[in-house]
């Protein structure tokens, strides 16, 4: 999964070594002796003033510091290309000890990476928050460690909807259609801002999908993209929010999130979904901003609540240069409290751990991220341990838009996406 939390664009520069060699050399599973680890991360920020960069040298410079014999040594890749970055070395044979990205399945499938139970102590590896871990697993097997995560609500500018004359937020299809409507009428550019450009179409869709009792994997966890609910689920978008201009001048297919966001900053959208460091910018402009769990199809049963979409990035551990011990060090280290918290509070995301999460050495949440933690808790993330997984929501994200353009056809256009997803299924096996 290519995911963007905060954002961060394929124009971020490499940045480099952050940290000094201070000798190479071999080490065996069990030696915990000198050396230098390689820690390859995905670059969150995008810029100098937001870069990780500070954040990585100073934990490898304190871990240094009580762990005289190691040494870290960092690497910062753009988003865009960490996947295929990590990919190519690891079929080089120079796979880093740690990498921190988007997608950690297909490397599990192949043997490649350390469980968690072979890293990290009982303690540790079961602080993590359960939908997290679940995602993480491949069988009942930790690989992928979450390390920061996020929940989508739906956002909504209070002074937008205000002057609209709705009173509350949107509660079910039929008031977001609704509210989506008054908005028009009031000259809101974007009454509801549907980004189903290639950028993260597969988180929109999901959204919606989940909000009808759909999704992307039936009860058994096989996919089930082309399911009636996802099916009915396009055409009553199609429909009632997209033919009728409600999701603005640009057609969804051509919107990407960080489009909507940007308008959404600029006063031009009325609700959308989004994550929290869109709450946090937006206050920062002045705009009063409300979040809600998504609106509800009509046709759900009475008092059914379907699960909010959430988002995870992964730490994995390599076994090619045979380094567990020194590994599992570094890994204790960075899931401390006081670690994890600070990279999460530095992009306002959500730790991954339960106890990074509600205790004050943990630094705890703002009330505002208090609502994307309680979502994350019952969430339902993608099906990252399914290897095939990086090719089937790059599927998604390029076709799904398609579905509510105006010549579209909602159930065509799902089925051919099911058919390129059981393809890419049936490579992996």
């Amino acid at each position: 999964m290519r995911r963007n939390i905060f954002g961060a664009t394929s124009t971020t520069v490499v940045l480099g070594l952050l940290i000094p060699l201070a000798g190479c050399g071999g080490s065996d599973d069990s030696a915990g002796g000198e050396g230098t680890l390689r820690l390859v991360a995905a670059e969150y920020g995008d810029g100098a003033a937001t870069s990780s960069k500070p954040y990585w040298e100073k934990v490898a410079a304190d871990f240094s510091e009580q762990n005289p014999g190691i040494k870290v040594e960092v690497t910062l890749l753009p988003w865009a290309d960490i996947d295929s970055e990590v990919t190519r070395m690891v079929k080089a044979g120079k796979a880093p000890d740690i990498a921190l990205m988007g997608s950690y399945s297909d490397f599990a499938a192949r043997g490649e990476l350390y469980p968690a139970d072979e890293l990290l102590s009982i303690t540790a590896e079961a602080n993590f928050l359960q939908p997290l871990a679940d995602a993480g697993s491949v069988g009942s097997t930790l690989y992928g460690l979450p390390f920061v995560a996020s929940s989508r609500l739906m956002f909504y500018n209070k002074g937008l909807l205000d002057k609209a004359g709705v009173k509350t937020p949107p509660k079910t299809w039929s008031e977001l259609k609704a509210a989506s409507k008054a908005l028009k009428d009031k000259g809101v550019k974007y009454p509801f801002a549907l980004p189903l450009g290639p950028e993260e179409a597969h988180a929109e869709a999901m959204i919606w999908e989940l909000s009808n009792g759909g999704g992307y994997a039936d009860s058994s966890g096989n996919y089930n993209l082309a399911s009636e609910q996802n099916i009915e689920t396009w055409r009553w978008v199609k429909e009632n929010m997209v033919d009728t201009g409600f999701t603005g001048p640009t057609a969804p297919s051509r919107t990407n999130r960080a489009d909507a966001f940007a308008a959404f900053l600029q006063g031009d959208v009325g609700m959308l979904n989004g994550y929290p460091s869109l709450a946090h910018e937006a206050r920062a402009k002045g705009i009063d901003v409300g979040t809600v769990s998504m609106p509800v199809s009509d046709d759900l049963g009475t008092g059914e609540t379907p699960p909010a979409v959430g988002v995870a990035d992964w730490m994995m551990a390599f076994r090619q240069n045979g380094r567990r011990a020194e590994i599992g060090k570094f890994l204790d280290f960075v899931y401390q409290d006081k670690n994890l918290s600070e990279f999460a509070n530095r992009y306002h995301l959500l730790p991954s751990t339960v106890t990074a999460s509600r205790t004050p050495a943990g630094g705890g949440l703002d009330k505002n991220d208090q609502q994307f933690l309680n979502a994350l808790r019952g969430a339902q993330l993608y099906p990252v341990n399914d290897p095939s997984w990086v090719t089937v929501s790059d599927t998604i994200k390029r076709n799904i838009g398609r579905a509510v353009e105006p010549a579209g056809d909602p159930k065509a256009v799902l089925e051919d996406i099911a058919s390129q997803a059981g393809q890419a299924a049936r490579k992996q096996r």
